[in-house]
């Protein structure tokens, strides 16, 4: 059972709550700390003494974060090395590893990917960073054995940048956040909530990583509970969990929304260490004897039983016992909700899979940071053990997260085990977690011990008529159903015994394959451009005033980065923003880019001092109409863009594309009712478009209108909050009134400028 307390409360000794109430003082008293006051206790969290020790404001409210070590994968690391060089760097001024695990196959576009790979090798070289060549291991399990120390930070373009099980605060954000840390610069935030996760209790057997962080997904998602804050997992049930549970479980802290994630670490985290040849590494991180947290979240481990998150997001949470008992009516729900996202551009049908009263799935996959950790892969041998997987449409295939773990999975047996039984052993890669391996067949359903299952992601175009099913289980309960040959199984069914292994890790592997410069930067290199491989196009600083067409009006309750800039094929062109931007919205809105294009048209004449009446008879009506109220309205002082209005867009990837692409596009601002995460707020920003906000979705505006914005400019510039516009209607000014939130002075400059790299130019 995952209960929540939404309010504030001590924890003292590691293990007493006490909530924050009129009876709070008396209990701190009889524990013998009647003198800590609440700012004290605050001080006591592991989060606090890390963020303090990285913060160089001098202000604790206002966070100024310098991290100790980047890290990037090869869908994100040329678009951030290439802005950087646009600013002048010479050298990474911090440990930068850069990992090819997402476009690793190189079977997409011919020879780009393969390029951004050499691209990143000669990086490394000249600037002084870290290569991890393909299918060596995927970016976050190389972080966990080589990057992560005990009370250090890392800052990660890739959402599920998180190894606070191993003692370290991470982040991920999009790319321009790393180009600031590349140029010394810091990131800024607010000091975020704390919140415990306070654990208790022991896991069952057949109970895995993910069952636990599905249940704390399920809990807290839907209202926000830990959005933008840290979760700080503490209590008693800490012990009870190996190092590899906890990373399984913290990885998933990203589906929350929360900013990051800290654990108290222990001998089990310092044999980790040690196992790795790293127990300098590690440090012992726990609260004080009395700290303060914003909220709670009580996690009874013994409760949790095998959970599955059906699609289309990881917070769609049953038990998988419920599956079973209520599957007719439980997949005629997820259906309903499909319907939300895809209309009728798809037959969209799930209650095909029931045969007989039993629920058949016809895939599984074990992958990535989150599934295909050292004993995840070992439970999944036990269980398959002596069974096979059929010859009918049921597969399964299984990845070890590097190849250490491989190697290792290979001297214990684990890897006969599970090859003996029909699956298929593959080497170190993501791909199956955001549609660029094992892509589903039409109408299948899959279960995969990976991160998301969002709409639109590993392989749905829905557009085409295509769409993949994909539900989140725990690798133990993917082998249990494999075991039973497609038939929707817990883990807690197997019988038999799930073996404890010790891990051997051989270092020698990455020392024979992986560039390692040692922090040493060699000028000399030249880079390696493909052809794919193209710096920015030109964006200039934000005008006076910007008359912005409505080109796509979004109503889903959420709108993913996987909707904004679709994955799969589209990664092999992340290093070319004009080929890329082409794919924006694709399958969500695929009239977006057409008419994206056609407005920003008009500006680039109204760049080349064109008049505006001149640039479409469009823009000619809208400017007739302004000129009524405005008369000073000119080409000069006037720019001309698009915007998009989504509910709540931004959840998931901390792709910076999500945002790149609409600014390439001509794009000045994004208008929502909320942002679903920090990082694609953060994005927008970096590329100069305006983070509006409004209130409900009855809108004084539609798509294909044209909202026009007076003064700008001079309204970014005094630190205006609420932001005057005009729909302009029938001949007609509307006004109403949109909200940019809090942007520290930074920021406002970089939305001035146009952009993060106009901003390092200036």
């Amino acid at each position: 059972m995952v209960t929540t307390l939404d309010k504030g409360c001590y924890l003292v000794n590691g293990e007493v709550i006490i909530p924050d109430d009129h009876e709070a003082s008396a209990a701190l008293a009889s524990k013998g700390y009647s003198d800590t006051t609440r700012d004290e206790a605050r001080q006591n969290t592991i989060a606090y003494g890390i963020l303090k020790e990285h913060n160089t404001s001098g202000n604790m409210d206002k966070l100024c974060i310098k991290f100790d070590k980047l890290t990037s994968h090869d869908i994100t690391y040329v678009g951030i090395i290439q802005t950087a060089r646009a600013s002048g760097l010479e050298k990474f001024p911090i440990p930068y590893v850069l990992t090819n695990c997402h476009n690793s196959l190189c079977a997409v576009g011919g020879t780009i990917n393969e390029d951004d790979h050499m691209f990143g090798l000669t990086a490394a070289q000249k600037y002084g960073g870290i290569y991890v060549p393909p299918h060596q291991a995927v970016i976050h399990q190389f972080a966990r054995e080589m990057l992560a120390c005990g009370g250090n930070m890392i800052l990660g373009s890739d959402s599920h940048t998180r190894y606070g099980a191993l003692g370290t605060m991470a982040i991920g954000e999009g790319g321009p956040e790393l180009v600031k840390q590349l140029l010394g610069q810091t990131y800024d935030v607010d000091m975020p909530g704390v919140v415990a996760i306070y654990l208790e209790g022991e896991p069952k057997k057949g109970v895995g990583p993910q069952d636990v962080a599905l249940a704390i997904i399920g809990k807290v998602f839907g209202d926000g509970f830990v959005k933008n804050k840290v979760m700080e997992f503490v209590g008693p049930g800490v012990k009870n969990l190996s190092a590899d549970f906890r990373i399984g479980v913290d990885v998933m802290t990203t589906e929350t929304t929360c900013l990051s994630s800290i654990w108290q670490t222990d001998e089990e985290i310092k044999d980790f260490y040690e196992i790795h040849g790293r127990a300098g590494d590690y440090k012992e991180l726990k609260p004080g004897n009395v700290a303060y947290y914003d909220s709670l979240v009580k996690v009874d481990l013994s409760s949790i039983n095998p959970m599955i998150a059906m699609p289309f997001h990881p917070s769609n949470v049953y038990e998988i016992a419920e599956v079973n008992r209520n599957a007719a009516d439980i997949l005629r729900d997820v259906e309903k909700r499909a319907k939300v996202s895809f209309g009728d551009k798809v037959d969209y049908s799930l209650t095909s899979k029931l045969k007989d009263g039993k629920f058949i799935v016809d895939q599984g996959i074990i992958a990535g940071c989150a599934g295909g950790g050292f004993e995840n892969i070992c439970a999944a041998a036990d269980i398959l053990k002596g069974h096979f997987i059929g010859n009918d449409r049921f597969t399964l295939s299984v990845y070890p997260a590097s190849t250490p773990i491989f190697m290792e999975v290979v001297k214990n047996g684990a890897a006969a085990a599970i090859l003996e039984t029909g699956a298929i052993l593959k080497t170190a890669f993501c791909g199956p977690c955001f549609g660029a391996g094992d892509t589903p067949a039409n109408n299948a359903f899959s279960i995969r011990h990976s991160t998301r299952n969002f709409p639109n992601r590993e392989g749905s175009k829905v557009q085409n008529g295509q769409v993949a099913s994909v539900a989140l289980m725990d690798a133990r309960s993917i082998a249990a159903t494999a075991a039973n040959q497609g038939v929707l199984t817990p883990a807690t069914e197997f019988d038999g015994e799930l073996k404890k292994y010790k891990y051997h890790f051989d270092s020698e592997i990455y020392k024979n394959r992986v560039f390692d410069s040692r922090g040493k930067a060699d000028p000399s290199v030249e880079l390696q451009l493909g052809p794919n491989i193209k710096d920015w196009p030109e964006m200039v600083e934000l005008p006076e005033n910007l008359i912005l067409k409505v080109v796509s009006e979004i109503h889903d309750p959420v709108t993913t980065t996987d909707e904004l800039i679709p994955s799969g094929e589209t990664s092999s062109y992340r290093s070319n923003p004009l080929g890329l931007a082409e794919f924006t919205l694709s399958r969500k809105d695929p009239e977006y880019v057409g008419r994206a294009k056609e407005v920003y048209a008009q500006e680039v004449k109204r760049r080349q001092n064109v008049d505006l009446n001149e640039t479409s008879d469009e823009i000619a009506s809208v400017v007739k109409t302004l000129k009524e109220t405005y008369p000073d309205v000119s080409s000069k002082n006037t720019g001309i863009g698009s915007t998009i209005f989504a509910v709540k867009p931004g959840d998931g990837s901390a792709r910076e594309q999500a945002a790149s692409c609409q600014k390439v596009l001509g794009g000045w601002a994004n208008i929502a009712n909320e942002y679903a995460t920090k990082r694609y707020r953060s994005n927008l920003i970096n590329w100069g478009m305006l983070p509006f906000l409004i209130d409900g979705e009855d809108l004084p505006f539609k798509n294909l209108d044209y909202i026009f914005f007076p003064g700008i400019r001079k309204a970014v510039e005094n630190k205006d909050s609420q932001i005057k516009a005009f729909a302009v209607k029938d001949n007609t000014l509307k006004e109403f009134t949109l909200r940019l939130g809090d942007l520290t002075d930074d920021e406002r400059q970089i939305i001035l400028d146009g952009c993060l790299i106009n901003y390092n130019r200036v």
